[in-house]
């Protein structure tokens, strides 16, 4: 069967869908999300995202690309030029590969003993968000709650930051009521991540069902989610004039001493 030609207008129905989807508005509009990137798209689909349709542009097929694109051959795909496809990207290097998919509706699982669940309040920054998921992914965290209308968790920013994480740990969407009541009945030990705290991360319990809270770098948490079992703080040399970290560097330091203290339990 001849292959169709590629589109190559940039008046094309589908380049012009493809670039109003890149905001968030039109996505949550369609129920649809962007995924761009060879290594996103594998992990997408590795985990069960209903991948619905893929385009390509061979031109700029990275080495990662050039091996992912065969094996989604079962998807319905449209190749673009490189024009059209440069177009669409949201990328400075496009690796020729994108596709959409229904917006994921996680379920959180019910937390075993020993769950770490992070939650995210009003964080705006797509790349903080998706450095946090890639590494609670990595640390062995079992849920993400983003609170509210922060940064899209499903936002092509957050999924390219997260380098495909997103996808392959639970994440939910609640507002803040309904996020309270769900650690609450679930008897999370809940830890806020605040730079006045008086207790260093370290010398807080992290074992059993824990969820750590983090807000904005500027703003913090408010008073009702500072309200908790535990408040923590990482140390700085204020000598300098160092007063804060960035929000994904002070999440990274807290999940892996989690993951410390739950393998010094197992091992004494």
């Amino acid at each position: 069967m001849t292959r169709p030609a590629p589109i190559t207008s940039l008046q094309n129905s589908h380049v012009k869908r493809l670039v109003r989807l890149r905001t968030r508005r039109e996505r949550e509009h369609e129920g649809v999300i962007l995924i761009e990137g060879a290594r996103e798209i594998a992990r997408a689909a590795a985990s069960g995202v209903a991948l619905t349709t893929l385009f390509t542009c061979p031109e700029l097929f990275s080495p990662e690309a050039a091996q992912v694109a065969p094996t989604l051959t079962s998807l319905p795909e449209l190749e673009l030029s490189r024009a059209a496809f440069e177009k669409v990207s949201g990328r400075e290097n496009p690796d020729g590969l994108l596709a959409l998919a229904p917006t994921p509706r996680a379920a959180l699982p019910e937390p075993g003993p020993s769950a770490v669940t992070v939650v995210l309040r009003g964080l705006e920054k797509p790349g903080n968000v998706g450095a946090i998921l890639r590494t609670a992914d990595a640390a062995g965290a079992d849920a993400v709650i983003v609170l509210g209308r922060g940064a899209d968790p499903f936002g092509p920013n957050v999924i390219r930051a997260s380098q495909g994480s997103v996808f392959t740990l639970p994440v939910a969407v609640m507002d803040e009521h309904d996020a309270q009541e769900w650690l609450a009945a679930r008897a999370f030990t809940t830890v806020a991540c605040t730079p006045d705290a008086p207790r260093t991360y370290w010398d807080a319990p992290l074992t059993g069902r824990v969820a750590l809270l983090l807000g904005t770098e500027h703003e913090g948490l408010p008073a009702h989610w500072r309200d908790t079992d535990h408040s923590v703080s990482i140390p700085m040399n204020a000598a300098r004039g160092a007063d804060s970290l960035n929000v994904a560097t002070a999440a990274a330091l807290v999940l892996f001493e989690c993951a410390r203290q739950r393998r010094a339990a197992v091992n004494p």
